[in-house]
């Protein structure tokens, strides 16, 4: 087996002409007919059709292209059934080379393929090769599932609902069931007897023990979960599950029910072959040239009415030859002697909007090699939207769609292009239905990792570390839960005395966050960022120049620019002017700018926004206790100064804006009194902070916190 596109492939071992493969690449196979009105039918001129399903408001195809070669196509269908959009591929079927092709049968158009629509837009069909045929799900133009399917003869496409499907091979007497699952991975592979078989989300309807006995299997839970007693008086021979509705026969030419599973009900309808829509079944009249329709979704079969002129032809069964039937919610395609393809509404209510089936995504993202992928399949058309929301309630990601599935993802990247903080998100999805009527709304959360870190991030999950500097060397990065506290930590020893750490930003474009080290030499040393672990002094590194023995001050204040990126404010011993060291993003510091004059001030703590602006803020504490901030700009200063505390920090002997330890996503303040005790404020979003909380004790013995 080989892998194309993320998903098990059989290779073909041909070489098909690069013209037949880029065939559709341009121009139209059909036109289709103006609506006159929302409610007219659509009528798609073609050149001939050799296989038709409709499934989930995917009108499916084979049709000849303009280059002469015969490809699966699809074309969205309108909700009202008025419009019909432009195709896509779903696989080439055409002559591909001895002993290798698509599987065909006889029908009236000389060889149709056997298609079997998912109502997701997949598209199941045989390939043979080497006189074995292989069941394969065609998921886009250039990618199909067929992973583990057997070779086999006399194999047919059974039904299909979403990601499940089920097929029958004659040459082993054996019933297939799978699932394609395009992101993740969840064994529901079952193989057993033949028998009247259909799928409806993750269940399996198969007959019991007993007459008109029909079971419901969860492909996902593995267990038995639903028990009918359908009325037929027979053991059934075929089944077409539709929501509430359980459609069963005794053979072509035998009774015929539905068993309506909601309001416990059985209803008698018509016998012969037919096809079930949401609350009716639709069959081909051949004596009289008609497709009839009968409508039960009242709980009793009302009178047959004519929908469509079909000719009779020569194949005694024509289904997804020469018509077909949209089991979601939908309508009636057909195509006509002159290779014409009509859409008509079946006119029947359909059931309220619901989701079937999904797969959904973990609580994690990783924008660098783990996306946020989710499936759901709706039961009929809808409009759909997905949000995704950081923790302030601010939409970052917005998609939407149109079908009867959803296929929704997150990258990690914001609607403007550029990529996320890391930190705890929540998504939405909702859908409102295009036909009929109904909504449906899910949601949950996430995190992410990978984007860009918060303020004093070090580890990539917007939580702050902090940093401290033992007498004996060791530099270490104190890690947070999220829940205020510090919990576990990770240490690089051989630090010498006099060593200042500035836990600063992402200074390239690896979205990991660097720390700034002045060794006692003074010269200022860039340790590239890890994104979780400690540095050692022979750790990765850049000189970023000498002489910075200058400045009593050191300290990250987050983005002063506007830029986005994290800068350095720097206060210098002798004149107690403030210096702003912008970062330039290729791993380097630009020129210093004053922008200021502090000497008066005891500490200046660089504390990441505050105020919920966007921008890096400064806070500075003056000689009587009152603690002030400055708030950036996003121009390279900072405005006049707002009284935050008084009387506040006379026994504190450090002070540290360590970013988000909460969880809440706003960045908080560390202090350690000259007792050795450690408490935490935590951050309003104002511009403030709530009273202290103390979270640890015996923090004297460090040198140093950053």
């Amino acid at each position: 087996m080989t892998v194309l596109g993320g998903h098990l492939t059989r290779p073909a071992r041909i070489a098909l002409t690069l013209a037949a493969l880029t065939a559709l690449g341009a121009g139209s196979l059909t036109t289709a007919g103006p609506a006159a009105a929302d409610t007219t039918p659509a009528l798609v001129r073609t050149d001939g059709v050799w296989g038709i399903d409709l499934a989930g408001g995917v009108l499916t195809t084979v049709e000849v292209a303009p280059s002469g070669y015969q490809f699966v196509l699809n074309r969205p269908v309108s909700a009202d059934g008025s419009t019909v959009g432009a195709y896509e591929s779903r696989g080439y079927v055409d002559a591909f080379a001895a002993d290798v092709h698509v599987q065909r049968v006889p029908c009236d158009a000389g060889s149709c393929v056997p298609l079997r629509g998912t109502g997701n837009g997949d598209v199941g069909y045989f390939f043979v090769e080497g006189g074995k045929e292989y069941a394969q799900v065609h998921l886009s133009p250039t990618t199909y599932h067929s992973a583990e399917e057997p070779g086999v003869t006399g194999g047919r496409f059974v039904d299909g609902t979403g990601r499940y499907f089920v097929y029958d091979a004659a040459s082993t007497g054996k019933q297939y069931v799978d699932s394609t699952q395009p992101y993740q991975s969840q064994d529901v592979r079952r193989t057993r007897a033949i028998t009247a078989a259909s799928v409806w989300g993750t269940r399996l309807y198969t007959p019991g023990s007993g007459a008109g006995t029909v079971t419901a299997y969860d492909l996902e839970q593995k267990k038995t979960v639903e028990t009918l007693a359908t009325g037929a008086p027979c053991t059934v021979k075929e089944l077409q599950v539709v929501g509430r509705w359980v459609y069963w026969n005794c053979g072509a030419t035998g009774a015929a029910g539905v068993y309506d599973r909601t309001a416990k009900k059985k209803i008698t309808v018509p016998s012969g072959p037919a096809l079930v829509g949401d609350g009716y079944l639709v069959r081909h009249d051949r004596t009289a040239g008609k497709l009839l329709l009968t409508d039960f979704h009242t709980g009793t079969a009302a009178a047959v009415r004519e929908i469509a002129d079909l000719a009779a032809g020569n194949t005694a069964d024509q289904r997804r030859q020469t018509w077909s039937v949209d089991k979601f919610g939908g309508d009636i395609a057909y195509v006509d002697a002159d290779h014409d393809v009509h859409v008509v509404q079946s006119g029947v209510p359909s059931q309220p909007l619901a989701a079937i089936e999904s797969e959904v995504a973990g609580d994690y993202v990783h924008a660098k090699d783990l996306f946020w992928n989710s499936t759901w399949q709706l039961s009929k058309p809808a409009a759909w939207t997905l949000t995704v929301k950081d923790h302030l309630g601010r939409a970052v990601h917005t998609q939407t769609g149109t079908g009867a599935a959803v296929d929704a993802e997150w990258t990690g990247k914001t609607d403007a292009g550029t990529y996320a903080y890391n930190g705890a998100y929540t998504w939405t999805l909702t859908a409102k239905a295009t036909e009929g009527s109904g909504s449906y709304t899910t949601s949950g959360a996430f995190g992410l990792n990978g984007g860009l870190q918060g303020f004093h991030d070090q580890a990539g999950y917007s939580y702050g570390e902090l940093v401290t500097l033992n007498s004996a060397g060791g530099l270490t990065l104190q890690y947070t839960k999220g829940k205020g506290t510090f919990d576990f930590k990770d240490s690089a020893s051989g630090w010498p005395a006099g060593t200042v750490a500035v836990p600063f930003g992402d200074m390239g474009g690896d979205r990991c966050a660097e720390m700034l080290v002045r060794m006692p030499n003074g010269e200022l040393r860039r340790y590239a960022g890890k994104c979780g672990g400690s540095y050692a002094p022979s750790s990765g590194h850049t000189s970023l120049g000498t002489g910075w023995n200058a400045y009593n001050v050191l300290t990250a204040p987050g983005d002063l620019t506007g830029d986005g990126r994290t800068d350095l404010l720097a206060r210098k011993t002798s004149t107690g002017d403030v210096y702003l060291f912008a970062n330039n993003g290729a791993g380097k510091l630009k020129a210093g700018v004053k922008i200021r004059t502090w000497s008066t001030y005891k500490k200046i703590v660089g504390a990441g926004d505050l105020n919920g602006d966007g921008f890096g803020d400064v806070l500075a504490l003056d000689k009587s206790g009152t603690l002030w901030r400055y708030d950036g700009t996003g121009a390279g200063q900072v405005k006049e100064r707002v009284k935050v505390f008084s009387g506040w920090g006379a026994t504190y002997n450090a002070v540290v804006g360590v970013g988000d330890i909460t969880g809440d996503g706003k960045n908080d303040l560390v202090v350690r009194d000259t007792a050795g005790n450690l408490y935490r404020q935590t951050g309003t979003g104002k511009g403030s902070f709530a009273a202290r909380v103390k979270i640890a004790t015996g923090w004297k013995g460090y040198k140093g916190l950053f």
